[in-house]
């Protein structure tokens, strides 16, 4: 494929994937964990190349999963605790991702895994990263990395949809019918972590929190089925990617800031136009019904 076929198809892949299991998220309420997991990762980036001095793809989705599932864990503990939840993720986000940069300030400093790539990312980076197998280019690391995630997430979901949909309607009756609902969490949780550290390179881990949370936001605003509530999700991320590089490039600003900027605008169109829920579609309901009963 060509270069800008590449950044495409890499941007359209960190839309799905975190479409996918950001629409659980939304559902249950948790984007902020989201938001708090997508940075407290970077602590198991580090770690994870403090310990193996190399920064291939099992190792960094090692560290990341670690660091996620330590991070739902504090949040649970605090809260269990009487902590509020908000707060509990405010405190538990912010110590480890401080940690994480201070020791990637300190050990990072010589690799290219440094502070402003880790936060903002750079998709046009992407194919130039490449993996060579019995001699032949096969294309961008991150780009096999996202098709791998991705596969996870799609896999995971299809299993254990059933678990997944009420844990997120009705926790209560989940566990009531022998679901066990903490297990679920903390896959969704690894599900996460691994889809986050897979899109660092493309868009970073600040930009990473508007393809998890944006499009299935969008997607609950269009429909209240969970099955084409994920469909609707992962179609948002996808277009967001790809509308996303033809402004940066038509622009010339960047592409990951692009591609997270269109799910603001498929969002605002959905919360305008939806069909049951849209702001602008109730008043022109409201204005059509107060001219029947004028006639």
């Amino acid at each position: 494929m060509s270069f800008e076929a590449w950044i495409i198809a890499t941007g359209i892949l960190v839309g799905v994937s975190c479409a996918l299991i950001g629409t659980f998220l939304v559902l249950r309420r948790m984007a902020m964990l989201a938001d708090a997991i997508s940075h407290t990762v970077l602590l198991g980036i580090v770690g994870a190349f403090l310990v193996t001095k190399s920064l291939d793809g099992i190792p960094m989705f090692i560290g990341a999963a670690v660091s996620g599932l330590l991070t739902a864990f504090l949040v649970q503990l605090l809260h269990s605790k009487g902590v509020q939840s908000d707060a509990a993720i405010g405190v538990v986000f912010t110590s480890l991702f401080a940690v994480g940069v201070i020791l990637l300030s300190v050990y990072g400093a010589n690799v290219h895994l440094d502070i402003e790539h880790s936060l903002m990312g750079e998709i046009a980076f992407v194919p130039w990263n490449t993996v060579t197998i019995f001699g032949v280019d096969i294309g961008p690391k991150a780009f096999w990395m996202l098709v791998a995630v991705l596969l996870i997430n799609i896999t995971m979901v299809s299993v254990c949809y059933k678990e997944f949909k009420i844990a997120s309607f009705d926790p209560q009756m989940a566990l009531a019918i022998g679901i066990p609902v903490m297990l679920i969490h903390y896959l969704q949780m690894g599900m996460l972590s691994l889809t986050t550290v897979a899109s660092f390179d493309s868009v970073g881990a600040i930009l990473v929190v508007a393809m998890l949370i944006v499009p299935p936001a969008a997607a609950h605003l269009l429909t209240d089925r969970l099955l084409y509530m994920l469909i609707i999700s992962a179609v948002i991320g996808g277009l967001s990617a790809l509308l996303g590089y033809i402004c940066a490039t038509w622009l010339n600003v960047s592409i990951s800031g692009a591609m997270a900027a269109m799910t603001g605008v498929f969002y605002a169109g959905a919360f305008l136009f939806s069909p049951s829920n849209g702001v602008m579609t109730k008043k022109i309901r409201t204005l059509k019904a107060q001219k029947e009963r004028a006639v």
